[in-house]
């Protein structure tokens, strides 16, 4: 079997994109699948039809998820937003907890740290993450990837730094999920939102937790995380699941509908290929970028490329028809299976002139 072609054929009749989009680090384009699916789930829910099969696409996105981040099904939580994930964790914190994060990582990550206002939370350069953990931090929290300019951090270092001195470990996914091979057993806790490189609909994250749950506590737990939730609709949980689902938030059910066929089309086309195809397309904009005589963020390895200073070409571009994000001045391009080398090459274009 070609795979190329496989790879190739599959993509075309998924996607129909109108513009130039290089902007997947902000959100995804969503797949036909997916739109057909959201079309049938609206329409479910307009004529009055039941709900189960709305709620039977939470379980095969969490089973899905947990095949990608290579855990059981049984450590998946299913959220919301990666803010409400990482306020669980922080809620679990004692006073006067360390919290050691990188320098400018997304808000979601860090903010629910802060507003504690009793714990030490502390900052490094992300190059410098696993050389900053230190006797008596309690946890590392960090993105795998960087938002702002895709930075991908030394998890392996990050993880023996943390054995080393005892301390947990929380990484967000969220700009890696979908084209970086993750291993979320690897570490304590780890979260994704599943509207970037996953595809899928706003609305839908996940949390991997321990199998003894890591001693976090379900504080935002309603009706869907009891062990029989359709028994755990009044008053307290009798009984909370046995498994991470303990942590589950009420579902926004039309956008996992969605995202269950986005998830089918990652795993029908595989990370790995994911991967070499977008990092791929990632250096031919450097390599272009160099030839410019622009220089962006060192991030080797990443589906993302910043460039300092061009960050104001953005609204330019989209009206071109090119969409790109402005990140603190830098231009930020990122790429994922529906792009081509002809989307990098007519980027490369725009900004030579």
């Amino acid at each position: 079997m070609d795979t190329t072609e496989t790879f190739e054929s599959r993509v075309r009749a998924e996607f129909t994109p109108k513009s130039t989009y290089l902007n997947t680090a902000s959100s995804g384009l969503l797949p036909v699948r997916a739109v057909a699916a959201l079309h049938e789930a609206a329409l479910l829910r307009a004529e009055g039809r039941p709900l189960i099969p709305l709620f039977e696409d939470v379980e095969a996105c969490r089973a899905a998820y947990a095949r990608l981040a290579g855990v059981p099904a049984t450590r998946v939580a299913a959220g919301a937003s990666v803010a409400a994930h990482t306020g669980v964790i922080a809620a679990s914190l004692p006073a006067g907890a360390e919290v050691l994060t990188a320098e400018d990582d997304f808000t979601s990550v860090l903010n629910p740290f802060h507003v504690r206002g009793d714990l030490k939370v502390r900052t490094a350069p992300l190059e410098r993450i696993a050389e900053s953990v230190r006797p008596g931090t309690a946890l590392v929290a960090v993105g795998a990837a960087q938002s702002a300019d895709g930075r991908v951090a030394d998890l392996a270092a990050l993880r023996e730094a943390a054995r080393a001195h005892g301390a947990r470990t929380y990484v967000d996914f969220s700009q890696a999920a979908g084209w970086l091979p993750m291993d979320a057993g690897a570490y304590d806790f780890t979260a994704s939102v599943s509207f970037k490189w996953l595809m899928g609909p706003h609305g839908a994250a996940f949390l991997t937790v321990p199998e003894d749950f890591g001693g976090l506590t379900p504080i935002l737990a309603g009706w869907v995380a009891g062990e029989a939730p359709w028994d755990s609709c009044y008053g307290p949980v009798a009984q909370l699941a046995g498994s991470a689902r303990r942590f589950d938030l009420t579902y926004a059910l039309l956008g996992y509908a969605g995202l269950r066929r986005s998830l089918d089309l990652v795993e029908e086309i595989g990370v790995a290929a994911i991967h070499a195809h977008d990092v791929g397309l990632a250096d031919r904009f450097r390599a272009g970028l160099a030839r410019l005589g622009h220089e962006p963020v060192p991030a080797p390895g990443s589906a993302i490329v910043s460039v300092p200073g061009l960050g104001s070409r953005q609204a330019g571009l989209s009206r071109a028809g090119i969409e790109v994000s402005d990140r603190a001045g830098c231009l930020r391009a990122a790429f994922h299976l529906y792009n081509t080398a002809a989307d990098v090459d007519r980027l490369l274009e725009a900004l030579s002139g």
